[in-house]
C-alpha cells in the first residue's frame, strides 16, 4: 500500500472556473480518508486528478514517494470504485473480475487465484456465473468493488460508490466497506456528500466547499470542534442549531442574550468571548444538548430559556422538537417518552459546555 500526499493542488477548467483551490492533504499509508462536502465543492474533482482522470493546473500529487502529475492512469497503480458500478452486462460476474487481470496478461492460474479470493471476501462465491442483470444492486456494487480488489492496488478510490443503493443497502455496505479495510490493510480514499458516510467510515474527513479545505481531522474531533460554522452545520444530524444575539455583561458574568432569553456562558469559554462584548455574535448547540426541563429539573435558571414547540417529528426511538423563541428557530432531539405537543411552551436547559461561538464576520469557531 501507499502514502499519499497532495501539495496545493489546483484545478481551473478553461471557462475560469475554479474547481479546487490549493488543497493539502496528507494520507498515510493504510488510512481511510474520505472527502466529503456538498456538490460542486471540488471533492470529486480532486479524487480524479489523484486517479489520472483529470489534468492538473498546478501543485503535486506523490504516490509512494513519485510525483505523479504526468504519469498516466493506468501506471498509477491505483484502482477506482464508481458511483454507477460500469459493470459489462454481457459478461459473467467472474468475466468482470477478472477482466482487467486478463487485459494485462496475468497467468490464468493467478487470474482464477485473485478472483476467488475476492469473490470469497466479498460473498460472491455463488454468484461467479451470473450476469449482472441477475444481481441485487448491492451485489453489483460489491462487483465492482471485486473487481478493484483482484487489481491490489496502492490506493483505492471510491467516488459516491453507494448514492444509487437504498438506505438499508447503504448501511450493509458501509458495514462492509469497513471490514474491507480493516482485512485488506488498504489504503483507501472516498468521496462522498452524505455526512453519515463520513462520519462512520474515515479514520479522518475533510471537509470541503467551494473548491477550498475547511478542516481536516478525526470524526469525533470534527463533531466536537469544528473549525468555523459551515463545518458545525454540516457534520450532524440534525445539523447544529445557529442562534444570533448579543454577548452581554452582569455581575461580572457573561451571557448570550436576543433580548429575550439570556443563557450564562461558562468561565471556559469567557475570555474568548471578552472582545465580542455588546457584539452580535452567533452561538451554535447541537440538538441533543439541549433539554426538556422536565428531565433536568435541576438544572440552573441560568441555563434555561422557555419557547414554543412548533413542530414535533417521531423519529421512532427519538423525537425532533422544533421551536420559535422570538427572532430564533431551532430544533431540539428528545427522548421518544418525551409528550411534547404543537403549540406548548416548554422550560428548556442549554448545556452551555457544549455551546460554540462563531466569528460574525468570518464565521470561524471563536
Amino acid at each position: 500500500m501507499a502514502r499519499v500526499v497532495v501539495k496545493d493542488l489546483s484545478k481551473t477548467y478553461s471557462n475560469q472556473i475554479l474547481a479546487v483551490d490549493r488543497v493539502n492533504i496528507e494520507i498515510a499509508d493504510k488510512e481511510f480518508v474520505v472527502l466529503v462536502g456538498p456538490s460542486g465543492c471540488g471533492k470529486s474533482t480532486t479524487l480524479r486528478m489523484i486517479a489520472g482522470l483529470e489534468s492538473v493546473t498546478s501543485g503535486t500529487i506523490e504516490i509512494d514517494g513519485q510525483v505523479v502529475n504526468d504519469v498516466p492512469a493506468k501506471n498509477r497503480d491505483i484502482a477506482m470504485v464508481f458511483q454507477n458500478y460500469a459493470l459489462y452486462p454481457h459478461m459473467s460476474v467472474y468475466d468482470n473480475l477478472a477482466f482487467g487481470l486478463k487485459l494485462r496478461h496475468f497467468p490464468k492460474k493467478e487470474v482464477e487465484r485473485r478472483v476467488f479470493e475476492a469473490s470469497e471476501i466479498l460473498g460472491l462465491s455463488d454468484r461467479l456465473k451470473r450476469k449482472p442483470k441477475e444481481l441485487s444492486g448491492g451485489e453489483r456494487q460489491r462487483v465492482a468493488v471485486g473487481r478493484a480488489i483482484v487489481r491490489k492496488p496502492k490506493v483505492f478510490l471510491f467516488d459516491e460508490p453507494l448514492s444509487n443503493l437504498d438506505a438499508k443497502l447503504r448501511v450493509q455496505m458501509r458495514n462492509e466497506l469497513q471490514k474491507l479495510h480493516k482485512r485488506l490493510q488498504a489504503t483507501m480514499i472516498y468521496v462522498t456528500h452524505d455526512q453519515i458516510e463520513a462520519l462512520t467510515l474515515g479514520d479522518r474527513i475533510v471537509v470541503m466547499r467551494d473548491a477550498v479545505i475547511q478542516q481536516i481531522a478525526d470524526p469525533v474531533s470534527l463533531y466536537e470542534s469544528p473549525a468555523n460554522k459551515f463545518v458545525a452545520g454540516f457534520i450532524g444530524s440534525p445539523p447544529a442549531n445557529f442562534l444570533r444575539g448579543k454577548i452581554t455583561s452582569k455581575n461580572g458574568d457573561f451571557f448570550f442574550s436576543d433580548g429575550r432569553m439570556a443563557l450564562k456562558i461558562l468561565k471556559q469559554h469567557s475570555e474568548r468571548l471578552r472582545p465580542y462584548l455588546e457584539r452580535e455574535i452567533t452561538m451554535g448547540i447541537r440538538p441533543e444538548d439541549i433539554y426538556d426541563k422536565l428531565f433536568a429539573q435541576d438544572a440552573s435558571e441560568d441555563f434555561t430559556m422557555t419557547a414554543t414547540v412548533e413542530l414535533v417529528e417521531p423519529m421512532g426511538s427519538e423525537i425532533y422538537l422544533y421551536f420559535s423563541a422570538g427572532r430564533n428557530n431551532f430544533i431540539v432531539r428528545v427522548g421518544n417518552q418525551d409528550t411534547a405537543t404543537v403549540n406548548q411552551d416548554l422550560q428548556l436547559v442549554f448545556d452551555m459546555s457544549k455551546a460554540l461561538f462563531f466569528d460574525p464576520d468570518t464565521e470561524s469557531t471563536i
